[in-house]
């Protein structure tokens, strides 16, 4: 069982969404930016690490929301999502093949990896 983190990075009342590029497993689905917990990290020193290194952001972590487990065909996870606020750095996708900012209510218009949908549901619930 993969352990996942991913951050819901809030900007100017915006949340920053990220599609999974050709190369990744779930080619070409939407998520929230994160990634695996490596042995002996702490969720919260993970979240931090992945959104530095993948996206080249400063971000402060708040709150997490329900987590998700979810079965893919070919893997397991579980995936623990965090209210974040972008703090810094200028946005740079490294592995990604577009980010970008997006209104909460516009995120179910996206085809989102199905381990982060009821996060997408969660959020929407929470702030609309």
């Amino acid at each position: 069982m993969l352990e996942v983190t991913c951050a819901i990075i809030f900007k100017n009342n915006h949340v920053l969404i990220a599609q999974r590029s050709i190369s990744m497993k779930l080619p070409l689905k939407w998520e929230f930016p994160g990634g695996k917990v490596e042995p002996g990290e702490s969720k919260l020193a993970c979240l931090a690490r992945e959104i530095k290194e993948e996206l080249n952001l400063d971000i402060s972590i708040g709150k997490g929301l329900t987590g998700v487990m979810h079965h893919y065909p070919e893997f397991s996870l579980r995936l623990y999502p965090f209210i974040c606020a972008y703090q810094g750095g200028e946005l740079n996708a490294v592995e990604h093949a577009q980010v970008k900012w997006e209104k909460i209510s516009n995120l179910m218009a996206y085809d989102w990896a199905a381990a982060d949908v009821p996060v997408v549901k969660e959020l929407m619930e929470l702030y609309q």
